[in-house]
């Protein structure tokens, strides 16, 4: 559906609700920069790294994954039947990962200096080329966001902004930017193998970061393909969803290989058994085996998109759970303990809001869902 065919307001129904969390978050920022860390957060010494890590920064970076894949698959591999979701997958990413930079801004002690690992390098650190690299990959997004804005507007530049000689090298900086910092947040955790139990901690970690993120990203490109056909009134591509659900269970066969392979290798299995720990690793596998399991059989043969939209929620659930997981496991100590605060829980909802609202206003505005040309 093109821009000009969608007459929908703005701000209207149930966006109405996210505008007003949207509306919250800001009044609690302004009193969690006023106030400080210690005074609206549930964070100590014990558990530095609370809700706002969690979930706006490991698992939104992870979610934020389809924008990388879809447009690797079109503008690469020219998989030409995911041009109609390749617009909507980098939207959501470019707005996922400016939300996991506001997230981050919230979570510092001193967020004015933010911008410091930009010029003090510090090229030996894991968390330095985070930040390099999702500077440079929220810029390549805002590139490759750049041809549908400019569409929208009018201007004469949108035919190069769309063009393959442009769009080819900024997928292929995608990738190898993506690569580089989904995995490099699994090496953050190799700093510690002696507080992560070791179900988790692996020198595999990079690479379950990294074909983990694979499958969320897709399965967030189903998700919202399906919630936006609802909303917006038009009829899902069963053939697009299809390759979606296969694509999302290959990478999580390949990610439950990697994870079992190599916890059966060390001879870590016992621990499976052990604690309370080893009930949230099989749970995780559940929520791998069983999406994974509905998507192989639906990729052949769904006929609905409910039958998809199931099992790829499953999954999303299933990746925030494994992000989760690691995050609280590595802080877990005697005496230790951490709920999320009221403001805590207002910022994130309002982050997660700002997000719909923006793909709300894109998708109205913007032509994301346009036909690409076929020279492209």
């Amino acid at each position: 559906m093109s821009a000009q065919e969608n007459k929908q307001a703005v701000v209207s129904g149930g966006a109405w609700l996210a505008v007003l969390l949207v509306a919250a978050m800001i009044a609690a920022a302004l009193y969690r920069f006023s106030n400080g860390l210690g005074a609206v957060t549930n964070l100590s010494d014990e558990v530095p790294w609370g809700l706002w890590i969690g979930v706006d920064v490991l698992a939104g970076v992870a979610l934020a994954a389809g924008g990388f894949t879809i447009a690797g698959a079109v503008y690469i591999f020219n998989m030409k039947k995911y041009k109609p979701v390749a617009r909507a997958a980098v939207l959501t990413a470019f707005a996922g990962y400016v939300v996991v930079s506001i997230g981050i801004l919230f979570d510092i002690g001193k967020p004015m200096t933010l911008w410091h690992p930009l010029v003090m390098w510090q090229p030996h650190s894991i968390m330095f080329e985070v930040v390099v690299c999702v500077v440079l990959y929220t810029t390549v997004l805002a590139l490759e966001f750049a041809g549908p804005f400019l569409e929208g507007t009018g201007s004469a530049l949108a035919k190069t902004f769309t063009s393959r000689k442009v769009m080819v090298p900024l997928s292929i900086a995608a990738i190898t930017l993506s690569f580089l910092h989904q995995s490099s947040l699994g090496a953050l955790f190799l700093l510690m193998p002696s507080k992560l139990n070791h179900l988790w901690w692996t020198t595999m970690l990079p690479y379950n970061f990294f074909v983990s993120a694979i499958a969320a990203g897709l399965a967030m490109v189903s998700f919202e393909y399906v919630i936006a056909s609802s909303v917006f009134k038009h009829e899902c591509d069963m053939d697009i969803l299809r390759g979606l659900a296969k694509g999302t269970a290959i990478a999580l066969l390949v990610y439950f290989l990697l994870r079992v392979g190599d916890i059966m290798i060390k001879g870590n299995m016992g621990l499976i058994f052990a604690d309370g720990a080893g009930k949230l690793f099989m749970l995780e596998m559940a929520l791998v085996l069983i999406p994974m399991i509905m998507l192989f059989l639906a990729s052949s043969s769904a006929q609905s998109a409910g039958a998809i939209f199931v099992p790829q929620m499953l999954v999303l659930v299933g990746i925030v759970l494994n992000r989760l997981d690691i995050l609280f496991l590595v802080q877990l100590k005697d005496g230790a303990s951490y709920s999320p605060s009221f403001v805590e829980l207002i910022i994130t909802l309002g982050l997660i809001s700002a997000i719909v609202v923006a793909y709300r206003a894109a998708a109205i505005k913007l032509p994301i869902a346009s036909p690409v040309r076929a020279d492209n």
